[in-house]
Formats: C-alpha cells, structure tokens, sequence
C-alpha cells in the first residue's frame, strides 16, 4: 500500500514537473514570438525614416549659382532680380508658404522627369525641375513628353548622367531663390528651379 502511494505521489509531481516545464516552453516561445513580430515593425520603420532621411539628404538645396551655358536671362520676368515672393509648391519640405527672394530669371523649358539614379536606388518620379540647357547635346527644339535624354542636372545624387524620361514640359520663366524654410533651419541660396506659376506676389 505505502509503495503505491509513493508511486502515486512521484507520479503526481512528475506530472506536475512537466507540466509546469510545458507552460513555461509556451510562454517562451509565445514571447519570442512577440519579440520577432515587433522587431521587423521597428526595424521596417527605421528603414523607411532612413529612407525619407536620405531623400531628403541628397537633395541639393542650395548650389553655387552658376547656370548652365547658354541660359539666357528674362527680359521682361515677373518677378526680378531682388523682388520678394511666397513660394506655392513643395519640391521639399518647408519650402511651400516660404518667402523667397529672387537671384536669378531666365526663359527656357522646364521639364518635369523620373529616372533611375546612376548610384542606385529606387526611380525618382515626376521631379521637378530640370531645365532644357540641363539636358545632354540639346538641339534647339523642345523635348515631348515620353522622350529619352541624359540629364547633366545634378539636384540630387545620381541624377547628372542618368536617363530619364520626360514627363511634362513648358515654356516658362524659371526662377533661382534664396528662401528660409518653414520648418526652420538654414537659409537656402542660389535653389533651382522654382517656375513662374510656383510663386505669387507678396
């Protein structure tokens, strides 16, 4: 009698023991499944601020002010040399709703394009603006939509000598700014291109 009731009591605590030992198998691996569910969420979201970051980044906002050879100033612009405007698009951020003063006006074609990047990366599309003197061996006629070119642009990293695709063109007056961001930071000088319908009077 006193054997089985040993037997009985070993049983009961083994059966404890392994039961207990499942129930904590569960809740480790239930954690590491939360912990593996979480890690690619913040992992996937510091790609996507590193991302925006870089983007960001490689975007020249301020340039030396040289312009292209053979871009010709406007004669008659809207707004000249020294005028304030407000700026009404958003090539960047902080940029819409700036004042802007006005460094340079000349007249020639503004293309919107999207590309490959030459470094790599993913296609950059619809960007705004490069200008007709900024396209590789331009002959005089204005380019149409769809057309392939090489951009001597260089705005943001690997655009100067990718080949890009137009997306829109217009005759207009382009502007060069300099303009204080919204968002704060340093003053921007010497921007290209910002097109007359893309600023209005103070």
């Amino acid at each position: 009698m006193k054997t089985k009731r040993i037997t009985l009591s070993l049983l009961t605590i083994v059966t404890a023991l392994f039961l207990g030992a499942c129930s904590n198998d569960n809740q480790e691996n239930d954690q590491a499944n939360m912990e593996q569910g979480e890690e690619p969420k913040q992992e996937e979201k510091a790609i996507n601020e590193s991302h925006e970051e870089m983007n960001h980044e490689e975007m020249n906002h301020s340039s030396s002010g040289e312009v292209p050879e053979g871009l010709k100033e406007a004669e008659n612009p809207t707004y000249k040399v020294g005028d304030k405007a407000i700026l009404k698009t958003d090539h960047m951020e902080g940029m819409n709703g700036a004042e802007a003063t006005i460094v340079g006006a000349f007249d020639t074609i503004a293309y919107a394009i999207s590309y490959n990047p030459t470094t790599g990366g993913e296609r950059v599309t619809n960007h705004k603006w490069i200008i007709h003197e900024e396209i590789q061996n331009a002959g005089d006629e204005a380019y149409e939509p769809g057309a392939e070119l090489i951009t001597e642009a260089d705005h943001m990293k690997g655009m100067k000598g990718a080949t890009a695709v137009i997306d829109s063109a217009e005759q207009t007056t382009v502007y060069m700014v300099d303009y204080t961001p919204t968002t704060g930071g340093e003053k921007v000088t010497n921007h290209k291109w910002v097109t007359e319908s893309e600023l209005s009077k103070k």
